[in-house]
């Protein structure tokens, strides 16, 4: 049986799975990795434990398969990804120069408003990458990188210094890497999150580049999606089948639900990223969204543009709940004790754990809950979590409306982690006022992806995977069951609460000094002086 193979490598774990022709799961294995938080509001992943879950995890599930099928020929494999989340390595000894500044993590906050205040908006770069100017986006964090970590400078004047997103330092990985002859490229959806890429040439752009000092010997070469990279070497599972599909995460998930123009999609992980497909218009928001590239299915093929909203915590708040307050058990819990109350109590869950991305691109601001009142419990407060990704995805809807004209969405296509919960689901109907579609399959990520790769190698034809092969009909449909008068007055509420949330990283800050200042006074206290 032939196959097509889909690294899934996310923010908290890394997927297989095995795709057969009519695009049916047939076998697929999971393995997390840990996260690194060196201080408040700093992320970061070590990239060798990254690589590690990758081969862990192609191998778990090739063992499944030949235990389930027997013998399968695997015609292809495609990658997807988190995006923004930044890796430098020695091209020389294959080792890291850094943990992996991840996409979340807001180091980068100073660097930001230097370069707002230099160049005189937070706009300026968007008429050629299409993005703001904000901790999110790569380029950022290499500069960081380049201007903190002294291994990483000197690699970079010595030429030893590569730079990639995940895919990249993958890809290197798979093809050989430092002992093999590794192949040092990216694709053009994950470039184009970098603030490097000229969004209509799919092109380094050479004077962003000497802005923020990168060398153009550090950066790997643009591809399309759908195309063959190379063919992996040293991976007994995979050796000799080439990689031709990549693509940043939520270009994938928009490639498996098989957005058409005016389409849109919500995909519900760690973070929460609508994107609708705008074709071959490059439309530039006026909104506070991002233009980005949708995907481009092979190397003569016309690239197709998107807008997207990124919102910074849904799975993670949800996460947050279970792991730092003890609220729920399980992320699945959160639905059951969600349903034990009828509402949110009044209460509002701002979760700007790190800043809030789109549309309000406030990085100042922090989390809040605001409503408490002596009546209320817990699942008040992960109601209100839930609630909370609800309103985001609105406020990027309603921006997405604004700026494209789109009008009214016949259905919201939804896929991810989260969506799975029917709770969560049914709130984000009334609260959007819109129908939700969520698919038989919900790992519509690595679907993409191996959508992808099958076009690459011509296991399937473009028209195939987003015609013939087109599954969006199957699943549920969660119609809303409240009025547009009470999902506008509860949003409107909501927006008062984010407001409050803003400049709040102040109070984070002079809460850090006050603690270095008690420290010296402790030490001096304890010998007795």
């Amino acid at each position: 049986m032939e196959v097509v193979g889909a690294i899934d490598q996310g923010t908290q774990s890394t997927r297989f799975f095995l795709y057969d022709r009519d695009c049916r799961p047939l076998a697929s294995a999971q393995v997390e990795f840990p996260q690194i938080y060196p201080r408040a509001g700093w992320v970061e992943q070590d990239p060798l434990a990254i690589w590690e879950s990758v081969q862990q995890a192609v191998q778990q599930a090739m063992e499944d398969a030949l235990e389930q099928y027997g013998a399968l020929s695997v015609v292809a494999v495609g990658i997807t990804n988190q995006r923004e989340t930044t890796v430098v390595w020695d091209r020389e000894t294959g080792r890291p120069l850094h943990n992996a500044i991840v996409w979340l993590d807001n180091r980068t906050a100073g660097i930001c408003h230097a370069l707002t205040e230099q160049l005189g908006s937070q706009d300026y770069f968007r008429p050629v990458t299409g993005l703001p100017i904000s901790t999110y986006f790569s380029a950022y964090k290499l500069k960081w990188l380049l201007d903190n970590v002294p291994a990483v400078a000197q690699a970079a004047a010595e030429g030893r210094a590569l730079f990639g997103t995940v895919d990249s330092w993958l890809i290197w990985n798979m093809t050989g890497g430092a002992s093999g002859g590794g192949l040092h490229v990216t694709d053009a959806s994950n470039a184009s999150r970098t603030n490097l890429m000229d969004l209509r040439s799919l092109s380094w752009h050479e004077p962003t580049l000497r802005l923020f000092g990168v060398p153009p010997a550090m950066l790997p070469q643009i591809r399309s999606n759908a195309e063959v990279y190379g063919t992996v070497k040293g991976m007994d599972a995979l050796e000799g089948v080439p990689i031709a599909g990549c693509l940043g995460d939520q270009q994938a998930a928009m490639v498996g639900q098989r957005c058409a123009v005016r389409e849109a999609k919500n995909t519900y992980g760690t973070g929460c990223f609508m994107l609708l497909n705008t074709g071959r218009e490059l439309v530039q928001s006026r909104h506070g969204l991002l233009s980005t590239l949708a995907f481009r299915l092979g190397p003569d093929a016309a690239p197709h543009y998107a807008l997207e909203g990124s919102i910074a915590i849904a799975g993670q708040g949800i996460s947050w709940l279970r792991d730092r307050m003890g609220f729920i058990g399980s992320a699945a819990e959160s639905e059951e004790v969600a349903a034990s109350v009828p509402d949110s109590g009044g209460v509002y869950f701002v979760p700007a754990f790190g800043g809030l991305l789109a549309p309000w691109w406030q990085d100042d601001a922090r989390g809040a809950i605001l409503g408490l009142t002596g009546y209320t419990t817990r699942a008040h407060i992960v109601r209100a979590m839930l609630e909370a990704i609800c309103f985001q995805t609105r406020d990027v809807l309603e921006a997405m409306q604004a700026d494209a004209d789109c009008g009214e969405l016949a259905a919201l296509l939804v896929d991810g982690g989260a969506s799975q919960n029917s709770l969560l689901m049914q709130m984000q109907a009334d609260i959007l006022q819109v129908p939700v579609r969520r698919p038989a399959h919900m790992e519509t990520t690595s679907l993409g992806a191996a959508l992808a790769a099958g076009i690459g190698v011509g296991f399937w034809s473009e028209e195939e995977a987003f015609t013939d092969l087109k599954h969006n009909t199957g699943g549920t449909l969660f119609e809303p069951q409240i009025t547009q008068a009470a999902a506008a007055r509860r949003h409107g509420k909501w927006k008062k609460a984010v407001e409050r949330s803003f400049a709040l990283a102040d109070l984070t800050r002079d809460l850090e000094e006050d603690n270095e200042q008690r420290q010296p006074a402790a030490a001096a206290g304890g010998d007795g002086s």
